[in-house]
């Protein structure tokens, strides 16, 4: 609603931009947008004032701040998928993937940057409606976020802490905007953060979330049998399992047709991230970057 008022306001000061392209959500427009409401710009302030003088402490995926596993003892497992964006290749989407966990009901959270849904938006709009997938904040232009311009597998992290929040915040406004749901969940690109990131996330009243389990099928042409076997070999009750539904050129939808039943035989039983408590755990693995 507020996006609405704003371009129709705007079409009174700014020609280009008109009713007309009330659906139009880009990062472009959302950040024209947001520069513009003082409730956002506000809390950037706060932002900056309360983090002048914070250190970015710890640098990694499983830094303080930063959740990796469901708290419980029953048998349940989150499959998390990253759309990444921002390339060729990484604004693809696994419609294979998709449509086998629809055949099969398995509910899954799906991490998605603004890149990405401004390259799949009429694709981002079918998963929106579909209560089997839970839509979360994986970043408006699928950045690290770190408070002084860290980098990680090539990809330049954000440059300071209220570059870090326009990273996250602005695609949580974007994805409210186009939802009506506000997402619960963020996971930096990469997974890498730093911890002044993570505590400012957690200001925001946001969930930064990691990983339990590393799939590796970000990795090209990693075979099939090697995503299998990583998961099955590290899964356990509240495990998060992080994999990729941007990159239907790689192994993820027929490792899953494998990994599903087995989980299936094994117990386990597959859950979204919304409604569940997480915790940390200390670990020192590494994912690849889209």
């Amino acid at each position: 609603m507020k996006l609405l008022i704003y371009l129709i306001f705007s079409s009174f000061l700014l020609p280009t931009i008109t009713i007309a392209q009330v659906n139009d959500y880009t990062n472009r427009k959302i950040i024209k947008y947001l520069y513009t409401d003082n409730q956002y710009l506000s809390k950037k302030a706060e932002v900056k004032k309360k983090f002048a003088h914070v250190s970015a402490g710890h640098w990694g995926e499983f830094v303080k701040g930063v959740d990796q596993e469901i708290v419980t003892r029953e048998k349940i497992i989150a499959l998390t998928f990253d759309a990444c964006g921002g390339s060729r290749k990484g604004n693809g989407y696994d419609s294979l993937l998709i449509k086998y966990l629809r055949k099969d009901s398995i509910p899954a959270t799906l991490f998605v940057t603004g890149l990405w849904i401004d390259a799949n938006y009429k694709t981002f709009i079918n998963l929106v409606k579909d209560s089997l997938f839970e839509i979360e904040n994986h970043g408006l232009n699928h950045r690290p976020c770190s408070v002084n311009g860290a980098n990680e597998f090539g990809i330049q992290g954000t440059r300071s802490i209220t570059d870090a929040y326009d990273e996250i915040e602005a695609n949580a406004e974007k994805i409210e905007l186009i939802t009506g749901r506000r997402p619960l969940f963020f996971r930096s690109a990469t997974a890498f953060t730093d911890e002044a990131c993570a505590k400012m996330a957690t200001m925001l009243g946001i969930t930064f979330v990691s990983f339990d389990v590393l799939s590796g099928d970000a990795i090209p042409k990693t075979p099939k049998t090697t995503i299998v076997s990583n998961v099955l070999e590290h899964v356990r009750p509240g495990a998060l399992v992080i994999m990729h539904f941007n990159h239907p050129e790689n192994k993820t939808y027929e490792a899953l047709q494998v990994l599903i039943p087995k989980l299936k035989a094994e117990g386990y039983k597959f859950v979204k991230l919304q409604g569940y408590p997480l915790k940390r755990k200390s670990l020192n693995r590494k994912i690849c970057p889209n």
